[in-house]
């Protein structure tokens, strides 16, 4: 059978998925009465909750005697060391682009990897059937998008798609049938080249995608690059720079037949196959025949450009409410993380019992740290961090910057630029974008939008977009001011009651409610000014024999400000800690001792 590999790439939220839905359906991989969820491949819990893509994944499809397989890759920015991998088992892609929205930078981040490695794209402008589509103008804007990047001119001749992946239909023209999805599978045969590998040479593969089976221990998925593959059959795996990792044989072959895996016997050179019976090798590490000597070459991936210390939980309440609470389990899962993640580094940390964890976004150690959770770790993570670097050449300091664009309704676009020079944003453009909104593009550091998000959102009533998308490191530029407010700081142990809190919801923004516990140390509010205020949250009231009339009407709360855990590591400064746990997240001080404290911010005064 005839092979296509194809990977599908946008930006966040442009439909990849729900289009994935659809040509599994219309091509017969389900059976008549088979129950299938929306968004089937986004199977991680994570993913469902909250309607991203984090992992890539393979799927397969036939379509007139030709199996296609399609890959389905995330479109966060953060999780771009997903898809550098991927675009190295396929010969072409689908570029999906919103007809509303236009290409945003994570498809230009994409895009320009796929055009390096000599791909062909197909575009798909979807979502026509949106009220605000507006075709041609985006059709113009991929175009000018790929001459940007350097595409040749067989690139720049890319065919065309309108499509809605909703209603499960792709047209070569705009105003065509609208019927099915069959001319993009017609397109993907005639535009796409089939794997042009040797089948004669000795089997190898590179390991792109690990995953673990609770049967089958440790799967490793990648594109044949040579020769055939055969159960059973002795391997060996080697690194980059040559060393062998370890030998063994492919116990088991698994080739993708829609969302399923599916035992076979031999794969040739060209197919994306998932093999198990390997106990050490990991991405990008070459599985092969034992003849093989070398190691294939592997895509290097972007550099992380974020830090954060994962600690041990030394809380008042630390172990009451995880399974995992000791430094050893910790550092064991965070080592087992790196290895199916290669954008993630993790270090010994110069504290005790602690981590330096580097990723690409805080997105992205966000989800780590809420998948820890659920797996019962208990942790204290301290503020972000970006990693600088030191020019080689100049030995000036760098740091990473970031381009951001950002749709905005035009009353609230002051407020944004004043925002984003605060924090050393450099507008390079700025145009209107249709119904009111505004388009601003800026180059600020990395740094400068740590937290910001949130306040973001509060400035422009909910309604402004961000994106954003690492754009290299630039010389430092200098102290960028913090969070403004200082905190609210519990100064006894118990739990909070609604008398107290009520004298309390004047000083600032409370983050508790009643009857929740509560240590020294931890911060339940913001305070209305710039200093730290510690204040007593569990005082009750005081009974006595005598009513008077009036005294004890209702008391009633504000409702606190809740915080995500990504709201809550965004928020907090370089002296206080956010405790994680399956059932709570806190914030709370480094020090917890009121004391140590101010004998901490006198040494670090003098220093």
């Amino acid at each position: 059978m005839e092979i296509r590999n194809i990977a599908i790439i946008a930006h966040v939220d442009h439909g990849k998925t729900t289009l994935v839905d659809e040509l599994l359906k219309q091509s017969g991989s389900f059976h008549e009465h088979q129950q299938v969820s929306e968004r089937a491949m986004d199977s991680n819990d994570l993913e469902k909750e909250r309607g991203i893509t984090i992992l890539a994944k393979c799927t397969s499809v036939v379509w007139k005697d030709t199996r296609i397989n399609i890959i389905d890759t995330p479109g966060h920015a953060d999780f771009g060391g997903e898809v550098e991998r991927i675009l190295s088992m396929v010969d072409g892609a689908i570029v999906l682009v919103d007809a509303a929205e236009g290409a945003l930078p994570q498809t230009k981040f994409v895009v320009g990897k796929a055009l390096a490695r000599g791909l062909k794209p197909i575009v798909v402008v979807n979502k026509i059937d949106r009220s605000d589509a507006r075709p041609d103008e985006v059709h113009n804007e991929i175009f000018d998008l790929f001459a940007s990047l350097d595409a040749n001119d067989q690139q720049l001749d890319f065919p065309m798609l309108y499509a809605s992946g909703r209603q499960g239909w792709a047209d070569t023209e705009l105003d065509g049938p609208r019927k099915d999805l069959a001319p993009m599978f017609d397109l993907i045969l005639r535009h796409v080249p089939a794997p042009a590998l040797d089948k004669d040479k000795p089997f190898a593969m590179v390991a792109t995608i690990l995953e673990y089976d609770n049967f089958l221990g440790r799967v490793l998925t990648g594109r044949v690059e040579q020769g055939r593959a055969k159960l059973n059959m002795p391997v060996r795996a080697i690194r980059q720079d040559g060393t062998i990792v370890e030998t063994g044989r492919l116990t088991k072959l698994l080739s993708f037949r829609g969302l399923d895996r599916v035992p076979v016997d031999e794969v040739e050179a060209g197919d994306i196959v998932a093999v198990a019976g390997l106990s050490d090798t990991t991405i990008p590490d070459t599985i092969a025949s034992p003849e093989v000597t070398g190691a294939l070459p592997a895509i290097p991936v972007d550099p992380p450009t974020l830090s954060m210390t994962f600690r041990l939980n030394d809380g008042p309440l630390g172990g009451r409410e995880g399974k995992k609470v000791t430094s050893r389990q910790i550092r064991d899962r965070l080592f087992k993380e790196t290895e199916g993640n290669v954008a993630i580094r993790v270090s010994e940390s110069p504290e005790s019992e602690a981590f330096e964890v580097a990723g690409r976004g805080e997105l992205q150690l966000g989800v780590l740290i809420e998948t820890m959770r659920r797996e019962g770790f208990e942790l204290t993570i301290g503020r972000p961090r970006v990693l600088f670097r030191e020019n080689e050449e100049t030995g000036e300091r760098e740091e990473p910057y970031e381009e951001v664009l950002i749709d905005v309704d035009e009353p609230y676009s002051g407020v944004v630029v004043e925002k984003m020079s605060l924090r050393k944003g450099q507008m390079q453009d700025m145009r209107p974008s249709g119904g009111d909104k505004v388009r601003l593009t800026f180059l600020i550091p990395s740094r400068g939008l740590i937290g910001y998000h949130g306040e973001f959102l509060t400035d422009t009533r909910g309604t402004g977009i961000m994106n954003r998308l690492f754009a290299g490191y630039q010389p430092y530029a200098g102290t960028i001011e913090g969070r403004r407010n200082g905190s609210l700081i519990s100064s006894e142990d118990g739990t909070t009651t609604q008398y107290s809190l009520y004298s309390l919801q004047d000083r600032g923004t409370l983050f508790l409610g009643a009857g929740e516990k509560v240590y020294i140390g931890m911060i339940i509010g913001e305070h209305s000014r710039e200093n730290d205020l510690e204040v007593n949250c569990v005082r009750e009231k005081k009974l006595t024999n005598i009513r008077a009339a009036g005294k004890d009407e209702a008391l009633l709360l504000t409702p606190p400000r809740k915080m995500s855990l990504e709201q809550a590591i965004a928020y907090i400064e370089d002296d206080e800690l956010v405790e994680v746990t399956p059932s709570a997240v806190r914030l709370r001080k480094r020090y917890l001792d009121p004391h140590e404290r101010k004998k901490n911010e006198r040494s670090s005064k003098h220093d």
